[in-house]
């Protein structure tokens, strides 16, 4: 772990895959989201797999919102992902595009990881965690009171 820099999130994200290829400079990097708790290694063991990483210069997680809960660098360095990070603006429904985009004006082939739902309102959270219920994310979800206002 290393910690977060300043800026956007589009230069904090960037500036992770610069600490990643410092601290590990020929090893690819994949940044996940925090607000994808229902991902788990089995969701990406087999896409990530040795035989499937095989030709790929960057993997994206589409979110079921139009953003990302994924984005891989076979050879990250920060320079890289800021050409394809930088000023695309987070947190839109076009933003998962913009960054495809990006990675295809890059020149890079790109491997799809499956779509996941990002945890960014109540009923997200509802939805994650009836799609993992035995995970600690649906537990504590599940130990919350239910008001009028959070019932929904």
């Amino acid at each position: 772990m290393v910690p977060q820099s300043g800026g956007g999130l589009d230069a904090r994200l960037a500036a992770a895959f610069g600490h990643a290829a410092r601290l590990a400079p020929h090893a690819p990097a994949l940044l996940v989201g925090m607000d994808t708790p229902q991902v788990g290694a089995a969701t990406l063991a087999e896409p990530l797999s040795p035989v499937r990483r095989a030709g790929a210069d960057a993997w994206y997680g589409p979110a079921a919102d139009g953003g990302f809960w994924a984005l891989g660098l076979a050879r990250p360095t920060e320079d890289l992902a800021r050409r394809l990070l930088l000023g695309v603006p987070m947190s839109t429904p076009d933003t998962g595009q913009m960054l495809l985009d990006r990675l295809a004006a890059a020149g890079l082939v790109v491997r799809r990881l499956p779509e996941a739902t990002d945890v960014d309102t109540v009923e997200d959270a509802r939805l994650v965690a009836a799609q993992a219920p035995d995970s600690r994310f649906a537990a504590r979800l599940h130990s919350f009171p239910v008001t009028p206002e959070v019932a929904g």
